[in-house]
């Protein structure tokens, strides 16, 4: 399909960001606190301090794309800033942006317990 961004990997910025920032001010974070080049195909998943947006980062190849997602109830399940940056699965992805505790979806399920 023309147009479709499939990003090298997904990086999830575990530490809140102001999510007015736009690109440049997305970008620079990723540069000097992660050392990571915000253009090498991967894209970087940022989150306001409430927990109720995010916003994808992605170079394409010819531009950048910034898009946002916003919840209108409950908050996005985020890790601890144990880590500053994650990488996640495309399942853990869908998982997230449904609003879904995606962190509990990996986990298998308890000994003896049917599905």
């Amino acid at each position: 399909m023309p147009g479709l961004i499939r990003p090298d990997a997904l990086w999830l910025v575990v530490e809140p960001v102001d999510i007015r920032r736009g690109v440049e001010g997305l970008s620079l974070p990723v540069q000097q606190t992660l050392g990571a080049d915000p253009y090498d195909g991967s894209a970087y998943l940022f989150r306001n301090r409430r927990g109720t947006r995010l916003k994808l980062l992605i170079w394409d190849g010819n531009g950048v794309w910034l898009c946002q997602r916003r919840l209108h109830r409950g908050h996005f399940a985020w890790p601890r800033p144990d880590d500053r940056l994650l990488a996640l699965t495309a399942e853990q992805w869908r998982w997230l942006i449904a609003g879904v505790d995606w962190q509990r979806c990996a986990v298998p399920p308890p000994a003896g317990a049917t599905l």
